[in-house]
């Protein structure tokens, strides 16, 4: 085993498991770093929220929710995204496009809907583009 191998089981052993969330956010961020996407924030903090994963898909800034759930007993996944999560993520990323001067450029929200039933098995991956458009902020996305 490689030192950096060998590094990395350590620093996990240390840090504990990771949360249903963790593990759907980190199997997010692969599904679409396949699509070809560029993942250049991930649990991006503000005072009102987390945006969970922060992208570019060819020239567009994508804002993308991540829902994991063990069943869909509960409902579908992305059905968590509701109204009310639409205003915060619009605001988040309102708030996101500015601090980093990307008003310009064209922004889009996905949601990424996870069902993972048992850790070791294969996650059920939904990738919705474009979910919906944003919420109380009129002209500012494209």
């Amino acid at each position: 085993m490689s030192l950096f191998a060998e590094l990395r089981t350590k620093v996990k052993s240390w840090l504990g498991p990771r949360s249903l969330g963790q593990r759907g956010e980190d199997a997010a961020a692969k599904f679409l770093r396949k699509l070809g996407y560029i993942i250049v924030a991930r649990g991006h903090r503000d005072r009102i929220g987390e945006i969970d994963l922060v992208a570019v898909d060819g020239r567009t800034v994508v804002f993308i929710e991540v829902k994991t759930r063990t069943s869909q007993d509960a409902g579908h996944p992305a059905e968590a995204v509701d109204e009310n999560k639409q205003r915060k993520l619009t605001r988040l990323a309102l708030a996101y496009l500015k601090r980093h001067d990307l008003l310009e450029c064209s922004a889009r929200f996905d949601v990424v809907a996870i069902t993972w039933p048992d850790a070791k098995s294969k996650p059920k991956i939904e990738h919705f583009k474009n979910a919906f458009e944003p919420i109380g902020v009129q002209g500012m996305f494209s």
